[in-house]
């Protein structure tokens, strides 16, 4: 293959790429690049929205290339700063390895153990003396810091920002210098993290490192980014019936921009079902179906895949619902909702209290769906939701009947 041609699979579904012409540049020199990507583990499990960022890095490796996949262990224990109006609390070394152990394990649903080089950067970061943190820190401005957008945001507003905080992309930008790192991964709200890598490798002296932003993936809620924070994520080691129901749950709007930045079904054959979806050739619902097989086949099996799909149209698709269910109007201060606050204005309990304990007592769901999540969100501007609460009260929430205070 052509270093054009590996381009062209590159560039496929990135957001941006800074530093294109140095890229085609390295890979006329015919040798394998480093490719890097970290993921700090302040949560214990991967979800969807971090397997936009593994595919991206299995087509590297798939036209050769070495992946180095950065677990931020030192640096998790600053918290990145990224899209916060306020100071993360810093968690603990104890906390940061706990949630490390599952990574390497969740990684290789998706990537290629073979080309596949696990690092933690307190392997380099965790032995740096105050003389070698303050030769990192002149080589970088508060000026420049401060152009970041969340900083910039938090300063003007006169909220405070801690001196850790502006550490955090130096040291991840460092990263980058000790691994000579030829190629960096992250999200489009890492942008100004990996251009402070590349900028810190010109100042070490290194050629700067081509910085490939990929989208950020919405959640189920359709408008936040996935986030277990939020409530409205899919992990990667979740049941297979429970992952199939999740995907079920995101608008037929959504399903496409899942297709293309989680699956490796082909952008032609993603293009074919939804002209189909558009022409009433296809049901979006068999899209969707298919969506979910793929993803849980993808982390369990094709037998699995099988079986949850089978399980949920036994369950769910084929649930007896009562002839006539409730239509009622309901009026909510924001969409998403918290969903306790929805059951309460739909009439399906008296107060948000009860509607939390339904909810933690496996006695609510969404379109057949068990949910247990009392902090989710619920989307209910983009598709009709049928509510139940224990066995016997329903109720079906359409768009058109719903009215948002703000």
């Amino acid at each position: 293959m052509t270093p054009e041609e590996q381009l062209e699979i590159i560039k496929r579904g990135c957001a941006e790429i800074i530093g294109e012409e140095e890229l085609l540049k390295k890979l006329k020199e015919g040798r394998k690049l480093k490719v890097k990507a970290g993921f700090d583990p302040t949560a214990p499990d991967l979800h969807l929205g971090h397997t936009v960022l593994l595919w991206k890095l299995r087509d590297f490796q798939e036209l050769g290339h070495e992946v180095y996949f950065l677990i931020g262990d030192f640096t998790a224990m600053i918290g990145d700063p990224t899209g916060k109006s306020k100071t993360r609390p810093p968690l603990s070394r104890e906390e940061v390895l706990k949630n490390a152990e599952t990574y390497a394990q969740q990684v290789f649903k998706i990537l290629d153990p073979e080309k596949t080089v696990v690092v933690f950067n307190s392997e380099w970061l965790g032995s740096m003396s105050a003389a070698d943190l303050i030769k990192l820190s002149s080589k970088y401005t508060v000026a420049r810091m401060l152009e970041r957008d969340d900083f910039s945001k938090r300063f003007k507003s006169n909220k405070e920002i801690h001196i850790h905080e502006f550490l955090y992309p130096l040291l991840q930008g460092y990263d980058s210098v000790v691994l000579k790192a030829d190629v960096e991964l992250g999200g489009t709200d890492q942008k100004f993290n990996l251009l402070v890598g590349r900028h810190l490798q010109k100042e070490y002296g290194q050629e700067p490192q081509a910085c490939i932003m990929m989208p950020i993936l919405e959640g189920l809620d359709g408008v936040q980014k996935m986030s277990k924070s939020l409530g409205n994520y899919i992990g990667i080691l979740e049941p297979p019936e429970e992952q199939f129901g999740k995907v079920m749950r995101i608008s037929d709007e959504l399903m496409w921009r899942y297709y293309r930045l989680v699956t490796r079904v082909p952008q032609e054959e993603i293009e074919r079902m939804e002209r189909e979806v558009k022409e009433g050739k296809l049901h979006p619902m068999e899209a969707k179906k298919r969506l979910a097989e793929i993803v849980v086949k993808t982390f369990h099996g094709e037998e699995a895949a099988k079986r949850a799909r089978e399980h949920f149209e036994r369950v769910f698709s084929k649930r007896e619902l009562p002839e006539e269910i409730p239509e009622p109007k309901v009026r909510v201060p924001e969409n998403p909702v918290w969903l306790p606050k929805l059951l309460k204005e739909a009439g399906l309990v008296k107060s948000t209290s009860e509607g939390r304990r339904q909810v933690k007592g496996g006695g609510v769901r969404i379109n057949g769906e068990k949910v247990l999540n009392e902090n989710l969100k619920v989307d209910i501007l983009s598709k009709e939701l049928i509510l139940q609460v224990g066995k016997r009260r329903f109720a079906r929430i359409k768009p058109e009947n719903v009215e948002v205070e703000k």
